[in-house]
Order: structure tokens, then C-alpha cells, then sequence
């Protein structure tokens, strides 16, 4: 038993003298031309990689760094720059036969910069193909070489995106985390991905890739599915400043791509959501459900359904948008059916809508079809607008026409309320348009016009309130209108959230005069003017 002992114990003493000599014995920096070859080769890109340390314990050979150069067309700076590279090796291939057999990949906090140009190509699109570089820049082979590997994992990385047509500041994501099992450049293989997101938040994909596309990697088939958290829309960089677009969105989604077209479908909710330069985030979040294809050589493709619901409002955006250069540009419509007030009354300040102040919008259906087209942040939105059966709470348009009222014989009280408004408007980066207003108000008659709103929100309005003749008969004729009612022109200024109604007395006096015959021009003024609660001064 002793005996036996004995021997146990020079052998283990045997195997452990052996596990601290291998790695100076074998000297596995003779190895590094071999590795930064044959990852050369796979790659299409000139591979460096510092000095190499063989871990008995681990399985692996360390090298200190890694480079990965970029496409000369693009830029001469890596297209990875990475503290360390851990080859997972079998041992005793290495050991007895000094065969370097490679089963893993792992690239340490890697520094990895994706750049883009005006036509929307990428730098790691030629990847492994025939548009690589191979080393002593020489063209690399037309079909992906013949490289598998059982794991290759990314650890900790950072990846900066930027435009080289722009040089907008890059969005950065930290914390990249790939892994991908059974690694093979020319068979599908299954990912997952993790990334903190730029601006914060976080988004996660888990599918499968493959094969790699020779040509273009960017057009590689891709099946996966995609889960974002906590998007900062305004500080992410995936939308312009300009376009005043902002939120914080959560996304639950699939995307699968065959090479050729992209199909995408998914839902989201937006919580404070602003959609214009002048807007403020909404209280309420925005769900959304989408479904689009998208054409990778065309760079173009079709919203088929786009439903944004806000509590039990929904609008439907469909149609269809082009990638020019780095600028979505859309070509779609936007239909709301008879959507309820009260839901998208807390949506107004997040379009940028200012009320009278003190004033809501309560009660009534608001009915819109809209055309939108252009960049998203030049939109120019076109279409007919109806809201029927509302109130404006606290705003009582008839005190800002007091004499309106009287000749109308009814009382306003502090509400507006309107049977109907319909409008036809035009939505641009100059400001707003409305033509063909028309604004029925029982407690005053109907009001017709049109104007423009500035990006400023200052009004520009032209107006005419038509009324009938009753116990305001007397008042009527003093303005020269007769006693059978006509129309009182007068213009709204001021700006949105403190509209004035001033008189249009040049334009009556024009069209009322001649009725007028026999009266003193001083009392017509003087009565035109007391219809909006002032005297001629």
C-alpha cells in the first residue's frame, strides 16, 4: 500500500513538473503567423496579434492584443482594436504533435468602429468576401474560406457607429456581449447579443445568422428576435435633433432577413413621447404595432401596418419610405377615425399644440387623413381635419366677441362649445396652414376663414362670423348689416395660448357702406368696434 502510494505520488509530482514546463518548452509564439494567417484569410482584413502565452490550466493560448484592420476605402484606423485574444486550443495535439488546433474564440473589451457612407454601405461589409483585403494586400478568395469554430464570443466591447458623409457625433454602445456557438463562415449559426444602449438602455437579440454573405456581409440572412429597453429616442442618435422627435420606447419585435429584403414586425410603448420641435413629452404613453418590409439594395420599403393607439384612439399610418444617404424619406398616410377627445387631449402638447390658456379640449371625436411626405425632419402633412361634438373648457369665445353674442340673443357661459370644426390644413417646417375653417358655434353662429399658425405659434387669421337678425336687430343695423343678419369680418392675432379678436373695419366699412346710406360714417365705425367690446378711440 505504501508502494502504491509511492508511485501516486511521483506521478501526480511527474504531471505537475510537466503542466509547468510545457509552456517553456513549447513556444507557442512560433505559432502567430500561423493564427494571424489563417484569421487574415477568414477575415479579408490584415489580423495582428501581440505576444502569445500558453495557459495549461485554461486551455487556451493569450495573445496581449488584437488588431483587426479596417477597409482601406473607408478608413486607415482599425476596425478592431482589442486589449487581449484568448484562443481555445486542444492540448494534446499541441503538446505531443506542437498541432495548433483551435476551438474557441474570445476578443477581450474590444474597440470596434462601424462607419457608414452616403450610399449606405457598410465597413464590415466586406468582410471575408471578395472586396477584402488579404494579407500583403492581396484580393481575398471569392467565397468564404472554410473556418469553423466551436464559440466565439465578444466581451465587453464598445462599438462606436458614425456616418463619414456627416461626421455627426457617433453613437456609442458599451457592454457589447456577442456569443455564437458553432461558428462557421459558410453555414448558419445560432447568437445572442447584448448592448447598453447609446443614450441609454438596453437591447438584447437572440436568433441565428449565416452563412456569411461573400459579397456583402451586411446582406447576410439573419433570423432573430429583438427586445429593447428603455430607448432615450432624442439622446440615441437613431433620429434627427432637428425633427424635435423624442421619448423613452420599449420594443418587443422580430426581424428576419433573407439577404434580399427585411421583414419586421413588432410592438412598442413610447412613454413621453414628442413629435415636434415646440412639443412637450405627453403624460400618457403611446402603444404601437407595426409590420414593414424593407429592400436592402433598393433601401427602401413599406409600412403595411402601423397602429398607434392612445387609450382607445387609433390612427393608422401606412405607406412607404426611402433611405436617402443617412435621412429617412417618407411617402405615407395617416388615418383617424372618429377618435375620442378626451384620449388625445393630453396628446396636444406633444405635437406642439398650444390651447387658449386655461383652456381643454374635452369631450367630441376627432376624424383626420393625412398625406406625409418628405425627410422626417422637413414633414409637410396635408389633409382634411374634423372635431365634432367638443367643448373648450375655459375659454369663452363669446366674451372675446361679447356683442356677437348679444346680436346671436343666446349666452355663452365660461365654455366654448362647438358643434363642428372642419378644416383643411397644411403642416410644414414654416408653420401651419388651415383653409376652408369652419366653426359652428350655437351660442354664436358659424365662424368661416382661414389663416396661418408660425412655428412661433403667432396666429394670422382672416375671419367672418355669420349670425341671423333677433333681439340684437338694433345693434345689427348700427353696424349697417340690416336686420336681417349678414357676416362680421375680423381678424385673430396674438398667438395660440392668447389669442386676440380684433375687427376688420376697413372690410366691413367696404362691404357695408353702401347699406349704410344716410348714416354718420363715425357711428358705423364706432359700432363695428363695439361688436368686439372696444370703441374707435
Amino acid at each position: 500500500m505504501k508502494r502504491a502510494l509511492t508511485i501516486i505520488g511521483v506521478v501526480v509530482l511527474v504531471l505537475v513538473v510537466v503542466v509547468i514546463a510545457i509552456p517553456f518548452i513549447i513556444d507557442v509564439n512560433t505559432f502567430r503567423p500561423q493564427i494571424e494567417a489563417e484569421l487574415t484569410t477568414a477575415m479579408g482584413r490584415r489580423v495582428k496579434i501581440g505576444n502569445l502565452k500558453l495557459s495549461i490550466l485554461g486551455g487556451s493560448v493569450e495573445a496581449d492584443d488584437l488588431s483587426i484592420a479596417d477597409d482601406p476605402v473607408f478608413s486607415k484606423a482599425p476596425f478592431v482594436q482589442a486589449k487581449g485574444l484568448d484562443v481555445g486550443v486542444e492540448l494534446w495535439p499541441l503538446i505531443l504533435s506542437k498541432q495548433l488546433h483551435v476551438t474557441e474564440l474570445v476578443i477581450d473589451h474590444p474597440q470596434i468602429a462601424l462607419l457608414r457612407n452616403a450610399a449606405g454601405k457598410w465597413n464590415f461589409s466586406s468582410l471575408g468576401g471578395k472586396t477584402g483585403q488579404a494579407a500583403g494586400g492581396h484580393a481575398a478568395q471569392s467565397s468564404n474560406p472554410d473556418l469553423s469554430v466551436g464559440k466565439l464570443s465578444v466581451k465587453n466591447g464598445t462599438v462606436s457607429m458614425d456616418n463619414i458623409s456627416d461626421r455627426a457625433k457617433p453613437q456609442v454602445f458599451q457592454n457589447v456581449d456577442i456569443s455564437v456557438t458553432g461558428f462557421s463562415l459558410s453555414s448558419k449559426f445560432p447568437f445572442t447579443f447584448s448592448a447598453g444602449l447609446p443614450g441609454g438602455g438596453t437591447a438584447k437579440l437572440d436568433g441565428t445568422a449565416g452563412p456569411i454573405d461573400a459579397t456583402d456581409a451586411a446582406l447576410t440572412p439573419l433570423q432573430a428576435k429583438v427586445e429593447v429597453n428603455n430607448l432615450d429616442l432624442a439622446a440615441s442618435g437613431f433620429v434627427d435633433p432637428a425633427s424635435g422627435i423624442g421619448g423613452v420606447a420599449d420594443f418587443n419585435g422580430t426581424v428576419t432577413s433573407n439577404g434580399q429584403e427585411k421583414v419586421s414586425q413588432g410592438s412598442a410603448s413610447i412613454a413621453k413621447l414628442r413629435v415636434s420641435p415646440k412639443g412637450t413629452p405627453a403624460p400618457r404613453p403611446v402603444e404601437l404595432k407595426y409590420a414593414t418590409t424593407y429592400d436592402l439594395q433598393k433601401r427602401a420599403g413599406d409600412l403595411t401596418q402601423g397602429d398607434i393607439t392612445i387609450g382607445k384612439a387609433l390612427a393608422k399610418l401606412t405607406g412607404g419610405y426611402q433611405i436617402e444617404g443617412t435621412a429617412a424619406v417618407l411617402n405615407m398616410k395617416l388615418n383617424a377615425e372618429n377618435m375620442p377627445v378626451d384620449d388625445l387631449e393630453v396628446m396636444l402638447p406633444a405635437l406642439g399644440v398650444t390651447l387658449p390658456s386655461g383652456s381643454s379640449l374635452k369631450g367630441g371625436t376627432l376624424t383626420a387623413n393625412f398625406t406625409i411626405v418628405g425627410p422626417v425632419d422637413k414633414l409637410v402633412i396635408n389633409g382634411p381635419v374634423q372635431l365634432a361634438n367638443s367643448k373648450l373648457e375655459g375659454f369663452d369665445l363669446g366674451s372675446k366677441m361679447a356683442a356677437i353674442s348679444a346680436l346671436s340673443g343666446t349666452k355663452t357661459g365660461s365654455d366654448t362649445t362647438i358643434q363642428n370644426f372642419s378644416t383643411d390644413a397644411h403642416v410644414s417646417p414654416e408653420g401651419i396652414s388651415t383653409q376652408n375653417v369652419n366653426l359652428n358655434i350655437p351660442s354664436l353662429g358659424v365662424v368661416t376663414g382661414s389663416g396661418t399658425i408660425s412655428p412661433q405659434n403667432a396666429l394670422n387669421y382672416q375671419m367672418s362670423a355669420k349670425i341671423s337678425g333677433g333681439v340684437g336687430g338694433g345693434l345689427m343695423q348700427l353696424a349697417g348689416m340690416g336686420s336681417k343678419g349678414g357676416g362680421i369680418p375680423f381678424f385673430i392675432q396674438g398667438t395660440t395660448s392668447d389669442p386676440k379678436f380684433v375687427p376688420d373695419v376697413k372690410g366691413m366699412l367696404g362691404s357695408q357702406l353702401g347699406a349704410a346710406k344716410g348714416q354718420n360714417p363715425a357711428d358705423l365705425v364706432n359700432g363695428i368696434t363695439g361688436l368686439f367690446g372696444k370703441k374707435k378711440q
